[in-house]
């Protein structure tokens, strides 16, 4: 695998950030940013954030559709 290859993920979340965030406002501080850049990250890329690999779910639909079976199981 290409050092391009092995960069892809990263340059795939910028992008998405910079669409999604940053290009939508300009920021006073570098702390403000700061605080909105992780706040991006912590609560709308990884949690409410629709991901192709997971069939266009977000993470927290795709858990839930994951382990509503096994709990089922182990509660039969």
């Amino acid at each position: 695998m290409t050092y391009r290859g092995l960069n892809a993920p990263m340059e795939s979340f910028w992008g998405s950030m910079q669409i999604e965030l940053l290009d939508r406002q300009k920021w006073r501080t570098n702390l403000e940013l700061v605080v909105a850049m992780a706040d991006y990250i912590d609560h709308f890329y990884n949690c409410e954030r629709r991901h192709s690999s997971l069939g266009y779910l977000t993470p927290n639909e795709f858990e839930a559709s994951y382990l509503k079976p096994i709990k089922q199981a182990t509660l039969s």
